[in-house]
């Protein structure tokens, strides 16, 4: 999360179990289940619409 900040995404709202990080009109949904990883897919699913490298 500390990388989408430092590349000007803001995290907007919480809802339920996913964070919702927006940036210039664009929102990502973002899973956060407790300590459990994200899935490579997903991963890289959130990587393409944010264009931050997060691995």
């Amino acid at each position: 999360m500390a990388r989408l900040k430092a590349a000007g995404w803001v995290l907007d709202r919480v809802a339920g179990s996913h964070h919702v990080w927006t940036k210039d009109g664009k929102a990502v949904p973002i899973p956060v289940h407790g300590k459990r990883d994200l899935g490579e897919g997903l991963l890289s699913a959130i990587q393409r619409q944010t264009g931050v490298k997060l691995k």
